[in-house]
């Protein structure tokens, strides 16, 4: 009698975790591809019991891999968040679903400006997540001059006191912009103009290493003089070390945004609108842009920052700078030549 009853409750244990298991695997799932912490994981656990779905999340570390993810055979995400530019190449590529602004009526709550932008005109596409611009996060104790220009990333008494970030886009753009070219620039003397001024920097010793993530960890332990960093890495920096200050120079800077889209590989298009409609609500955008940093395109979580924040240029910049900034723009069949460039750059001795 008790193996008899050993047995029927095993069967009901086995019966119940099936049950269990087939209604958790009944729920929908929605898959997000995202750059590296760059959202508070906490917000995906309230997506999840507020929609009773399940959410997962794979990273990217740069758009170009994110792009060639989303070309393989198998791909499945329902949300992305490439760079300005890689919108608009995806856009080209018909990649993108369009998005129903009917189904994402906390769009009101994104300011106007943000969505009229020539990568994605009204955000037919995409919804401006962050944005930022990119600077000089420098060591108040190893640099005593103004920083001032981008020039300073090339001076040699900053021999191996200097971050680049490993990115193509960024640093041949800094180098563009040092010599007065447009970031976008597609003449070909230009750009060998710009790959000389940085084989230059990095013969010259002066560049410590091509990072991206981990130059603010790096430049907050005093490893080096000058690091080129987003803004927000440059918060997250001088929350850690009161010894670095950051500046953008004067000339002007890139002014990036990050978007969300909905990928044709989604699979639940209609969950995926809800998590962007999730997003754009006032109080998630609010602790989004608090734990990550960056600058929020979010009028409601803008009004909640402290005055601090909302007042300093260095993270806002004001009109009249960003008149002075450029965005990305998709390069076309350029991009081949700045990819080139780039890998001559960081390989050749």
């Amino acid at each position: 009698m008790k193996k008899y009853l050993s047995v029927l409750l095993a069967v009901c244990l086995l019966a119940g975790c099936c049950m269990a298991f087939t209604a958790c695997e009944s729920k929908p799932v929605l898959r997000l591809y995202n750059w590296y912490d760059y959202m508070d994981e906490s917000i995906l656990e309230e997506f999840e019991q507020e929609y009773n779905c399940t959410v997962k999340v794979s990273y990217f570390t740069d758009n170009e891999g994110m792009l060639t993810k989303l070309q393989a055979p198998g791909a499945n995400y329902d949300v992305i968040f490439p760079s300005d530019y890689t919108v608009q190449r995806m856009i080209a590529m018909d990649m993108l679903h369009e998005l129903d602004h009917n189904n994402i009526p906390n769009i009101a709550n994104i300011d106007r400006k943000y969505l009229d932008m020539d990568y994605d005109m009204g955000g037919k596409y995409s919804i401006p997540y962050m944005w930022g611009t990119v600077g000089i996060l420098y060591n108040t104790e190893k640099v005593k001059e103004p920083v001032t220009s981008w020039d300073i990333l090339w001076d040699e008494k900053y021999k191996d006191e200097v971050y680049m970030l490993n990115s193509s886009r960024d640093s041949i753009g800094i180098a563009l912009m040092k010599l007065g070219y447009s970031l976008n620039e597609r003449d070909d003397k230009a750009l060998e103009e710009a790959k000389a001024e940085l084989i230059k920097q990095r013969d010259s010793g002066i560049v410590k290493a091509y990072y991206v993530d981990e130059v603010k960890g790096m430049m907050a332990k005093g490893n080096a003089a000058l690091g080129v960093v987003y803004t927000g890495d440059a918060i997250i920096a001088m929350g850690e070390a009161d010894f670095l200050d950051f500046a953008l120079p004067e000339g002007g800077t890139n002014v990036w945004f990050d978007a969300v889209c909905i990928p044709k590989t989604s699979q639940n298009k209609e969950l995926a609108e809800k998590f962007i409609d999730f997003l754009c609500r006032g109080d998630i955008a609010f602790r989004n842009v608090d734990y990550i940093g960056y600058c929020t395109p979010n009028k409601l979580a803008y009004e909640q920052l402290d005055d601090e924040i909302k007042n300093n240029t260095k993270i806002y910049p004001d009109e009249e700078y960003l008149k002075k900034c450029e965005i990305f723009i998709d390069l076309g069949e350029k991009t081949d030549a700045y990819d080139k460039l780039w890998l001559t750059v960081t390989t050749s001795n």
